[in-house]
Parts: structure tokens; sequence; C-alpha cells
């Protein structure tokens, strides 16, 4: 019996439907297209306009809070511009090192937490008084750092705050940031509490609250 042959034309469709399966295979083994992938990554329409209108999560920690520079903070609460209402004093120590950093003092009014008064000084103005209490003519960066801490505590000690802010004896100095009308006032206010503090090796001051100017006045510098 002689071998069965094909068509020639249904020999050539065999080959086509051959090749034809052969290259699906292969396009099933290899990975997805560039315009595959392209596509994947595009979010849809609902999913992009979800992303859009969350809100952002204001909840969440940051790396870096507000206060991460902070170095030392000292309070103290004394009566100052209200009888019966301490005022919150706070002195903090902000910067990289102990010795380089700056210093913010404010006072918070007791009565609605208001700030009332606020000065920023170097730390080096803390520092300056150390001449005066040397043993040796130089310090070390330790025994510099011990003085510092040391101003730090001490800046609100009990024996810093008087009263009355103006002394009966004390007279009026022209020429002060204090103007002739307030200070009058103070210095008839037995009970006004003055707060004394020093900068550098003898810029000491004496600060008060005025009722008159309804703000924190200075009332005296004088050195030493």
């Amino acid at each position: 019996m002689k071998g069965f042959t094909y068509p020639p034309t249904a020999m050539r469709l065999l080959l086509s439907l051959l090749i034809i399966s052969s290259l699906m295979t292969l396009g099933a083994c290899k990975g997805p297209t560039k315009e595959q992938l392209e596509t994947a990554e595009k979010p849809s329409a609902s999913a992009a306009q979800t992303a859009a209108t969350e809100p952002m999560d204001t909840l969440r920690p940051l790396g870096v809070t507000a206060q991460a520079d902070t170095l030392q903070q000292v309070q103290k609460l004394h009566e100052f511009s209200q009888v019966g209402k301490p005022d919150k004093f706070t002195l903090v120590l902000r910067g990289k090192t102990l010795l380089t950093g700056e210093l913010t003092f404010t006072i918070a009014s007791g009565a609605d937490n208001r700030v009332i008064f606020r000065e920023t000084f170097p730390v080096s103005d803390l520092e300056a008084a150390m001449v005066y209490e040397m043993k040796t003519p130089t310090a070390t960066p330790a025994e510099r750092e011990a003085y510092v801490r040391k101003r730090l505590q001490e800046f609100f000690a009990d024996k810093n705050f008087v009263q009355p802010a103006i002394g009966p004896r004390d007279t009026y100095q022209p020429g002060t940031t204090l103007d002739q009308a307030a200070w009058q006032e103070l210095h008839s206010r037995k009970d006004a509490v003055g707060f004394v503090y020093l900068l550098g090796k003898e810029d000491r001051r004496k600060i008060a609250w005025s009722p008159m100017r309804q703000q924190v006045v200075q009332v005296a510098s004088y050195g030493g």
C-alpha cells in the first residue's frame, strides 16, 4: 500500500500552524513586554483619584521634633504679673553643644499662659562671669560646662525675685528704658515683684510687670 502524502496546499497550512504554535509557546515562556510593564505600573483612574483626595497622615511622628536640639531647660513658678497667679519662668538652652548654644528666656502669664516676655542671648553671656571664680588662668571644657549648668540651675533662684520691685529709697534715673510715669507707679506699689538676672560679666538687670504699660519693663540696669 502506497504511503499517504498531504497535498501541497494542506502541507503549507500544517507547517504554518506548527510555526504559530511554536511562537506562542515561546512567547508564554518570556517575561512581560515593556508595554505590559508600563501598563501595569500606571494606576487606574479610580486609584489615582483616591490617592489625590486621601488626606495627609498628620498623626505620623516626624523624624525631627521641634525640641530635638534642646540641651537643657529650667523652669520656675513665681508671682510676677498678678497676685495669686504665678507666672511660668522658663530658660531653654538649644544648640549643638553646651558651650555654643543659644538661650531663650520667657515668662508666660499664669492667667492665660500668654508669653509676656521673651529674650534670647548666647550661652557665653552666662559663662562670662566665670572669670571671677577661676582659680587658674584657664579652664577646661569640663569646668566651663559645669559652670554653665550651675548658672542655669541658679538663674531662677529665690534670691533673684525681689519685692517690692523698686525699693523705697530708689530714685528715678533719667535715660533708662522705663519712663518716669511708669517708674513712679511701680515705686508706689509695695506688692510689685522684680526679677534680677546677670548677663555677661557685669550686666545685671531688673525687670518687673508694669500695670500702666501692660508689659514687662526694665526698671534697673547696673554692673556687678
